[in-house]
Parts: C-alpha cells; structure tokens; sequence
C-alpha cells in the first residue's frame, strides 16, 4: 500500500454516517488511478465481519496503564472492496455489537481507552513492517484517529514513523472526542515537552491535536473548511492558526454503487435517459413501504434525527404545508432523537396519505426513496460535505437543502443559472416552508421540473475528480 487509511467507519464493513462512505470510496478511486491505497480499522461484532473470512496478518500487544490487550491484525481475504482492508482484533474492547454505542444499551464507558488503544495497534502494526513496505502516506480521519499525527512525533514507541507524512480529515468538526487531563495515565509515553500538542482548553484534546500536529489538514467542503473558523465547537482560532496547510475537498459518491442504470435495490432501471418513467415506476414501489399519496409531490428526508440535520423543524414544516393548503407528500427514513421519534410515530395519523416514516436504518430502502421521491430535504444546521444530495441528483430526485456547508457547494439554487435546487438560508421551518412551497410550485410545470432532473442527473460527482485533488496532496507530501 502507498497509502493508509486509518478510520473508524468504512462502508460496506461499518457505517455511521458519511465517514463510512467516504473510506469505503476513497481508497478504491485511488487504487484504481494507480496510487494502491488500503484501509485499518477497528473489528467491531457487526454482520460483514461474521459473513466475511480474514486472515490474521499480525499479533501484538497494547499497553493502557497498567493492562496489556493482545490484539491481531487481520486481513479481508476476497479484496471484494476495491482494496486492502485490514481490521484490528481487540478482544473486550471492539467485539461489541455496534460501533460507537450498543443500540440496545446506549453509549459505551470506555470509549477513551478504546481509541487509544486502537490508534497504539495500528502504529505497533506498522512499525513492524519491513522499511520498503511501509505506507509512504498515513491518512487520519476525524478525532477517533487523532493522536496518530502526535504519536508519531513524540511518542518514543512510534518515532520511526515521523518521517511519514501524515494527512488529518475533519469529516465533522463538532465531535471533539474530548477527555479529562485525568485520562493522561492511558497515553503511551510522550516526550515531556510535547504536552500542549495535546491540550486545548484544559483538556485533551484527540481532534485539536490531530489539526496541530498533521502535515495537512483537509476537510470534506471548501465552505465547511471556512465555516470552521467561525464554529467548530471551540476550535475556530486553532483552524485560522493552520489555516496555511488546509484544503478543502468535497467529497464523491461512489458511481458504481449509486447508478441508475444498475441499482440491485431498484425495482426499476433507467432506460434510453427516460427519466420520467424511471421515477413513476420507482414512487409506485414506495406505495409497498408507506402509506403516502404519490399523486402529489413527494419531499423525502433521509438520516439522522438530530439537531444537526436540522430534523427538528420537520413536523411544524410539514404541518405547516399541509393546512396551508398547498401539494405536497412527505417521508422519512431515520432513526435518532427520542422524543423526535415519538412525535414522528404519531404524525402518519394526524395526515394519513399525506406523511409516513420508517424509523429505522434502512439501505436498500434509501435507496428506493432517492430513486422514487421528486425532492429531498435536507434542512441541516450542519453538513460538512452531504452525500444525501448527492445520491439524489444521481437519480434524479432534486435538492431542497440549507445553504450551508457542502450543500452551498454542491446545489446551486433554480434562481441561478445552472440551478440544481431550492436552498433556504435560515434554520427554522418558516424559511424551509418557503422553500418547501417553491418547488412544489416549480413541480407544477412538467417541462421544466424533467428538464432540471436531466440536468442534475448530468453532474459528475463521481470519486474521480476527488481521488485526483488528494493524490496531488499525497505526491506533494511525498516529494518533499
């Protein structure tokens, strides 16, 4: 490998959110432009890793304190993914059904001594190998993976690795993966004076230290890397301060997975660019999942019932929209917010044909709804980069999203030359509404509503363009 990848997420094995999707793509674009990339992540007790054989391909031991954790580095042996993936086997720390939290028991206790002694493996592993074989990148992603940078300066353990340049992604800039200078006891050894790398805020600080100590820093939008020196959680002074090794990079999706022509999870295909007729086809299956009118225009919003999607402001969007009057259906698909929960389960009542949700995850059902739904809705009071949007538009569903962020980026507004959606500036559901009430009003006019899903459906967003931006970071890191 030239480049490793080290993260917590990656799509199919583990995901989360669009971490997972980001490395399960990423890697696979760089290897097939000629730069070999792989992944390392952790083993989790999830359903790829019970129907996937791997191969042990290291042993060693971690120290947290004054416990040892035997670990083993254990290869995916089909290569199915695209590329090398690796899992580190930490029996009681990672055999766990879930990834940051247990669904049925909530978050886990350790989750400091968990990462660390995940991030302590990878380097062990690596220090192991041969010095032709070594990665010649070591690629970093979010606070889970941000003590590596460090470790590799001023951990004696790692110090043979300092010479590899390191790369640090913000995927989210909120979680800090902060902890109390109590926890210090469970770092490995660092050089005395290399403290305040660590520190921010009187705390340690994984997702601080990892921007101060990376050879670069990316994030996954150019206006999420801006946004950043006005709010990432308590950061912004240290982004302006690195600000000279930032770059900001939107992500891609991957073509082949999210492709109308030959999507498993479709009922129906997209045939000679007949786009109307791909759409009928797709809503008439959602009829078989949700109780929903699809004689109207039906808005879909898909992921995480949290305040940073801005999922809140959803029920008094919809209401709002249905007593004014005005066309439209609604779904959803998610999971998150208890109490947000509850007050969705009750809604499909309260507008019988006109709302209907599915709590839960569900991906092949993701994928039936961004085929089948005319708009997407994404009202997010934070998006690093967005997928959603994405997806989307590859299958001719059209944008209704907050300027924010990679949405800002990604969907130019209708109102514009080359629009590719309705954006809203404000995070509350009387401008959402607005917006809302816009595109149910252009869907009106058949003509142009099948002309704007031709024109998005048009749009590359695929790995390639991405991948290429990242091997020009890599190749410059690499030849300094």
């Amino acid at each position: 490998m030239k480049i490793l990848h080290i993260s917590a997420e990656c799509y199919p094995a583990a995901k989360a959110g669009g971490l997972g999707d980001v490395v399960g793509a990423l890697p696979k674009y760089l290897t097939e432009s000629g730069m070999p990339a792989a992944v390392v992540m952790p083993k989790y007790s999830l359903k790829f890793m019970h129907n996937h054989d791997f191969e042990i391909v290291h042993r060693g031991t971690v120290r947290i304190h004054n416990q040892y954790f035997g670990y083993t580095v254990e290869r995916e042996v089909t290569n199915e993914l695209g590329f090398p993936l690796y899992m580190v086997n930490i029996p009681g720390k990672f055999d766990r059904p879930g990834i940051y939290a247990d669904p049925h028991t909530g978050s886990f206790g350790d989750s400091v001594s968990r990462w660390i002694c995940f991030q302590q493996a990878v380097l062990q592993w690596i220090v192991s190998f041969a010095e032709a074989m070594k990665p010649a990148v070591l690629h970093c992603h979010d606070h889970h993976t941000g003590l590596i940078p460090f470790m590799v300066k001023y951990c004696p353990e790692y110090k043979s690795l300092a010479n590899i340049p390191t790369v640090f992604t913000i995927h989210n800039g909120q979680y800090h993966g902060n902890y109390s200078w109590d926890k210090m006891h469970l770092l490995p050894f660092f050089d005395a004076e290399a403290r305040h790398f660590l520190d921010w805020n009187n705390t340690i600080n994984p997702l601080a230290t990892g921007i101060k100590c990376c050879w670069r820093l990316t994030t996954v939008s150019q206006s999420y890397l801006e946004e950043l020196t006005q709010n990432s959680n308590g950061l912004e002074s240290l982004v302006g301060h690195e600000w000279h090794k930032a770059r900001g990079i939107i992500n891609g999706i991957d073509a082949e997975v999210w492709n109308p022509k030959t999507d498993d999870y479709l009922p129906a295909h997209i045939k000679r660019n007949n786009v109307a007729k791909f759409k009928e086809e797709n809503k008439k299956e959602l009829t078989k999942h949700f109780n929903i009118d699809i004689s109207r225009p039906v808005f879909t919003f898909i992921g995480r019932l949290v305040g940073e999607k801005g999922a809140e402001i959803i029920p008094e969007l919809v209401r709002n929209h249905i007593r004014a009057g005005l066309e439209g259906s609604f779904l959803l698909l998610g999971t998150g917010d208890k109490q947000l929960m509850e007050t969705l389960k009750w809604m499909p009542h309260e507008f019988p044909g006109r709302f209907d949700a599915r709590l839960e995850y569900n991906e092949g059902l993701a994928h039936q709804m961004y085929a089948g739904s005319d708009f997407l809705l994404m009202p997010s009071k934070v998006e690093p980069c967005g997928l959603n949007q994405m997806y989307a538009m590859r299958y001719g569903t059209v944008p209704v999203v907050r300027a924010v962020g990679g949405l800002k980026d990604t969907v130019i507004d209708v109102g514009d030359a080359d629009g590719r959606g309705f954006r809203f500036l404000q995070l509350s559901w009387e401008d959402a509404y607005m917006a809302v009430k816009r595109a149910t009003e252009f869907s009106r006019d058949k003509k142009a509503m099948d002309a704007l899903r031709k024109r998005i459906m048009a749009v590359d967003f695929s790995w390639q363009q991405s991948a290429q931006r990242y091997r020009e970071i890599y190749d410059e890191l690499i030849n300094l």
